[in-house]
């Protein structure tokens, strides 16, 4: 039976974590009473035989009931709040002594009441954010339905032009007149109004990295100017269309929009009607994009709506729970009154939630999903999957056939001798063993990743929640173990093939490609569109991959700078990974020319980009969060990531060189960079090392029970993080070589990383450290203005 405390922690909100009730000081209050009534307890050995058939009598008796009897025990009184706010405050008066130290239960009822003035503050301020919004969807949804049944009337009449056969579309008319008395102001306004789109779009509309095009509609007949300066009127509404700059197609867009709508509306104010009437059209194409924001926006304010009442349900069971405990602990009936006053209260009284949820639920299903409730329940209540036994039994399978082949290829190659310091077979270890190493890293770094999903589970960490997972791109920790499994006996399986042909005497270049079709095998799964191997995990990793790429250009959220800080911890397998599609695409495996690409200059120079990238990526995501955010900590963490780039810089350019120069520079640079590393790991990341805290040098809130812990965990990372020492002492085991060295100080890397990776998201869970927001505000594409805009 789980504990009530841990599932509370477990399912509320973390952005609102400070509006839920404090079960926490509730039951500390309580605690005190607890103890307080123990020691009385203890004092008090002898009981009156007359006054326990007094109180037995009493119950019996009609007098004597309970309701009346605990009736007089408190009162609950209800009043205005000053502040002017039409809330209700609530303050409990003791009417009798309820627990032998009257302070203690003074100070009891005085936390829970503020509790319940915070809930229902909370709940009201949230209950009329999303009122409006529900308002406002309301009001889009009648636009777009209108603008849906103008055409299919049009497709009924039966309209068509060479320009409909192009693209379908309403026709609009514009006011001739119009534009040629407000030409001069217009060409004013524009660059005064652009700029302002630049920036409204650029930070208000990024906020949302998903949103289309934005268009303004006025109910009332108010001109509006389109971005090149026109005023336009369709279906008796005026129209204004933007699109925001939220990504580099986007921007593309946007572009190639507006010379087009320019050319248009040049070619139109030369070709007036009769009566000064000119004619534009919107294209079902824009309308698309509009459905699909409202679309968006709906289910946003659905999972809001869903939060909401979660809020509710958990603070109820949290009173009801917490006043349970009291009764247990002073053997009154304070539970009957008290809990009548908070069903009575905002929070759980009011069903205007409620109501919206149901009628945002009738929208989606009518309009959205084709009258089909299946259909809309799966994108507004996405069901997690069912873990199934044949996972585990998989996993056990693989992890056999894994164990197999890995002992069968650690005695080929011992036999063979390739992993000899001075072997002959050098060019194993030129060309299959950065495949293997390659391969090695990512899968063990996927391994700790499932590792680190079972931990946060057992501690009641929502990383779903965090990261914005939906059911479908959400890896169960069984699923990530039966990837790792599977892919490391297929790696190492083909891998013991390919080592059993060279010892055999195969041909070198028919045996050289087999490492190669491995890599391309992989790399076709993870592009793969069939619905196959966690097609929708798959696109989403992709996704994540093109936002760091590209991560000036889109707004960073959680998942994204969460997985730059782990492409930071394999430089390694990138370089790996560059030196073996150097190796085939150039077509040394077919010549066995394998130092080509290491004799090749803009190879070398390669390798510096290489070791930059993950932190040139990382620091620009940074930088993208500053321009978003304004807070300096951004520039102060950008800097970070700097000094590692001239740490990584220094450390190729010593290997190449190998003198006493680079040496000391490689020093005091990789020196510098793990001191900056190390403050932002336990101070900034962690949230630890706070001399103000409960917990001496942690900080107040916890996850795991033992401290030391924490502390070892720090000791850890700090002996983690020194592994570019061994740069500098070039230690290594004996007849072994050097790149089976590298490769274990790359897995000891990885496994810094996983080890970080749970306290990250500890403190992430505790205190929003990286301050996402529970419900996305997804920008709507009708909006209204006034006259004057």
């Amino acid at each position: 039976m789980v504990k009530f405390t841990k599932q509370f922690e477990g399912q509320l909100v973390p952005e609102w974590k400070d509006a839920f009730v404090d079960y926490s000081q509730l039951k500390k209050d309580l605690k005190k009473i607890h103890l307080l009534t123990n020691k009385v307890e203890k004092k008090q050995t002898e009981t009156s035989f007359i006054k326990t058939i007094k109180s037995s009598l009493g119950k019996l008796s009609i007098f004597g009931n309970k309701e009346r009897e605990s009736s007089r025990a408190i009162k609950v009184h209800t009043k205005l709040a000053s502040s002017g706010s039409n809330s209700d405050v609530y303050e409990t008066e003791l009417l009798e002594k309820i627990a032998d130290d009257t302070d203690a239960a003074k100070e009891f009822f005085v936390c829970l009441d503020t509790q319940l003035n915070k809930v229902n503050q909370f709940y009201k301020t949230k209950e009329k954010e999303f009122l409006e919004r529900g308002e406002c969807m309301k009001k889009q949804m009648e636009i777009l339905i209108e603008l849906k049944d103008a055409f299919k009337q049009k497709q009924a009449n039966g309209e068509s032009t060479q320009e409909s056969k192009e693209d379908d579309s309403i026709s609009c008319t514009i006011s001739c007149e119009e534009d040629s008395v407000r030409s001069r102001t217009d060409q004013m306004q524009l660059q005064e109004s652009c700029l302002d789109d630049l920036e409204n779009n650029g930070v208000g509309a990024l906020e949302t990295p998903r949103s289309e095009e934005s268009i303004k509609i006025n109910s009332e007949d108010s001109k509006l100017r389109t971005v090149s300066g026109r005023v336009f009127n369709c279906q008796g509404k005026n129209l204004k269309i933007k699109i925001p700059l939220t990504n580099p197609s986007r921007t593309f867009s946007a572009i190639s929009y507006l010379i087009k709508e320019d050319l248009i509306n040049q070619s139109s104010s030369k070709k007036c009607g009769p009566d000064g009437v000119n004619k534009l059209r919107i294209s079902k194409k824009k309308l698309s994009h509009a459905e699909k924001m409202i679309k968006g926006a709906l289910t946003e304010l659905y999972k809001g709506l869903n939060y909401l009442k979660t809020y509710r349900s958990l603070n109820m069971l949290a009173f009801m729970n917490i006043l349970k405990k009291f009764d247990k602990v002073t053997g009154k009936q304070i539970l009957p009154i008290y809990l009548k006053v908070v069903e009575s209260s905002y929070f759980n009284s009011s069903d205007k939630v409620i109501n919206l949820s149901d009628e945002v639920e009738e929208w989606f299903i009518k309009h959205f999903a084709g009258e089909n409730r299946r259909k809309a329940m799966k994108y507004l209540k996405p069901h997690h999957r069912k873990e199934s036994h044949s996972v585990t039994f998989f996993i056990g399978l693989f992890t056999g056939c894994f164990v197999a082949l890995l002992a069968g290829y650690i005695i080929v190659a011992h036999l063979t001798g390739m992993y000899r310091k001075h072997s002959e077979n050098t060019f194993y270890m030129e060309t299959a063993y950065p495949v293997l190493s390659m391969f090695g890293l990512l899968f063990l770094h996927l391994f700790l990743y499932g590792c680190n999903i079972f931990m946060w589970r057992k501690a009641r960490i929502n990383y779903s929640f965090i990261f914005e997972l939906g059911s479908k791109n959400e890896l169960k920790f069984r699923d990530v173990f039966l990837i790792c499994t599977a892919s490391m006996s297929v790696i190492v399986g083909v891998m013991f093939v390919h080592l059993l042909l060279l010892a055999k005497g195969y041909s070198l270049r028919q045996v050289q490609v087999i490492p190669g079709l491995l890599l391309l095998v992989f790399f076709l799964i993870l592009i793969c569109p069939l619905n196959i191997f966690y097609k929708s995990s798959r696109y989403r990793l992709i996704t994540v991959i093109r936002n760091i790429v590209f991560s000036p250009l889109y707004k960073v959220v959680m998942l994204d700078f969460f997985m730059a800080d782990q492409l930071c911890s394999q430089v390694p397998m990138l370089r790996n990974l560059e030196y073996i599609a150097c190796y085939y695409i150039t077509g040394s495996y077919a010549t066995q020319d394998y130092g080509y690409c290491m004799r090749v200059k803009y190879y070398r120079d390669l390798a510096y980009a290489v070791s930059f990238l993950p932190y040139y990526w990382r620091a620009m995501q940074c930088a993208r969060r500053w321009f978003d955010e304004g807070e300096m900590s951004h520039l102060v963490n950008l800097g970070k990531y700097v000094s590692a780039m001239l740490a990584a810089g220094t450390k190729v350019a010593y290997e190449k060189e190998r003198s006493t120069g680079w040496l000391c520079l490689v020093v005091a640079m990789s020196s510098i960079a793990t001191v900056y590393q190390l403050y932002w790991d336990f101070v900034k990341d962690w949230g630890l090392l706070q001399h103000n805290s409960n917990n001496p040098w942690l900080r107040n809130q916890l996850m795991l029970r033992q401290k030391y812990i924490y502390y070892f965990s720090m000791v850890l990372n700090l002996v983690l993080r020194l592994a570019w020492l061994q740069t500098v002492l070039h230690s290594s085991f004996e007849h072994v070589d050097y790149r089976v060295t590298g490769l274990f100080l790359a897995a000891l890397e990885v496994i810094r990383r996983g080890h970080w990776n749970f306290y990250r998201l500890e403190n992430e869970h505790l205190n929003n450290a990286g301050k996402f927001r529970a419900v996305k505000t997804v920008p709507l594409p009708f909006r209204e203005v006034d006259e004057e805009d």
